[in-house]
């Protein structure tokens, strides 16, 4: 079995890992194995998952429409609802 040794660890994060161990009853090594452990296994998942940016990115883009720019506002206008309030003003 090999031994891993971690240098550099801030004193917070070294705490919150220590408190996480107490609340679970682990000690403090037993704690980061299992944390790299749910890491590894949800790695892929995670790399998977889009970002709300991404997720925007993907849904805008250009409007492919080959009917010339009359034709479709023409197209969007009948389409609409008349309101009654926009003709009376705010």
């Amino acid at each position: 079995m090999s031994n891993l040794q971690i240098k550099g660890i801030d004193e917070d994060l070294y705490a919150q890992i220590k408190e996480m161990a107490n609340e679970e009853n682990r000690s403090l090594s037993q704690q980061i194995l299992f944390l790299a452990r749910e890491y590894l296994a949800k790695r892929k998942k995670i790399r998977t998952v889009k970002s709300p940016a991404q997720v925007l990115l993907e849904l805008s883009g250009s409007w492919a429409d080959d009917r010339p720019a009359e034709e479709i506002i023409k197209a969007l206008r009948k389409g609409r609802r008349n309101s009654q309030k926009l003709e009376k003003g705010w």
